[in-house]
């Protein structure tokens, strides 16, 4: 039993580890570039590593429990798919259009009319800007409320902003599954030990992540509230970064890796 818990325990400090691996740097601070919330931030980091978390548990579990095998295109495949996905983040940064998404599917002042109060924030903190804008007929029926099965956190980053990061989350667990299972299965024989290693593992990851979201979002928090073009060269710092580093390791998996050859050779990791 000793064993057994100081096993799970590493695998927590494994997990926060975890979270810091290259890609996942990459990924997460071009995300919290444009985030002027400390508390945002944090949570962004916990859906991204629950996202991870879920698919490391499904992928891992059908390793350990039935034995599945991923053939070497599908794992090149889920890791080219990394690739592409932070080719995609640097792009939509550098071109501005990660604002116009965010704006339009969690918009921050919906368009009406009408005397209202408009909540204006400044890093965590908040204040009332008492405004008017014409009818208040038209004000009170163009307003969205939240769905109901949101929780409060979640409902303050909106629909995109929680559904982007818990989403990366996947693609990232499905690119490394298969390597934290086989690690897992060479260390623990017990499959029902095993995926309880694999939830640990992905509780570290989370907590990892989350440390990691809350740490990069201070510079960017700090620019944004005293030196708008520190926060613009931050920005776009991280649009290059991950533009660059996605087409390296497309480069890595799709050629010398051989994805796109007849013979391809992956070694999970």
């Amino acid at each position: 039993m000793t064993s057994a818990l100081v096993i799970l325990g590493i695998g927590f400090f494994l997990g926060m580890r975890h979270a810091t691996d290259p890609d996942h740097v990459v990924a997460v601070s071009t995300i919290v570039s444009r985030e002027r919330s400390i508390s945002r931030a944090g949570w962004i980091g916990v859906l991204w590593g629950v996202g991870h978390t879920l698919t490391i548990l499904a992928v891992g579990a059908a390793i350990i429990l039935f034995g599945v095998a991923i053939p070497p295109r599908l794992g090149l495949t889920l890791e080219f798919s990394v690739a592409l996905m932070l080719i995609l983040l640097g792009v939509l940064n550098l071109t501005g259009a990660m604002r116009t998404i965010s704006d339009r599917f969690s918009p921050t002042h919906p368009k009406h009319r009408g005397a209202h109060a408009h909540l204006h924030s400044h890093g965590d903190y908040a204040h009332v800007h008492p405004h008017a804008h014409g009818s208040e007929r038209e004000h009170h029926g163009s307003e969205v409320e939240p769905p109901r099965w949101f929780a409060a956190p979640f409902a303050r980053l909106g629909v995109f902003h929680s559904l982007r990061p818990f989403l990366i989350g996947i693609v990232h667990g499905l690119a490394g599954s298969a390597a934290v299972a086989l690690l897992v299965l060479s260390t623990i024989r017990e499959p029902r030990w095993a995926i309880f290693y694999l939830l640990v593992f992905g509780l570290g990851t989370i907590v990892g992540m989350m440390l990691m979201t809350l740490l990069f979002s201070l510079p960017f928090t700090v620019a944004a509230n005293r030196f708008a073009w520190l926060t613009r060269s931050l920005v776009t710092a991280t649009g290059v970064v991950s533009l660059v580093f996605g087409l390296v390791v497309a480069y890595q998996i799709g050629v010398v890796d051989g994805l796109f050859t007849t013979h391809p050779t992956w070694t999970p990791h």
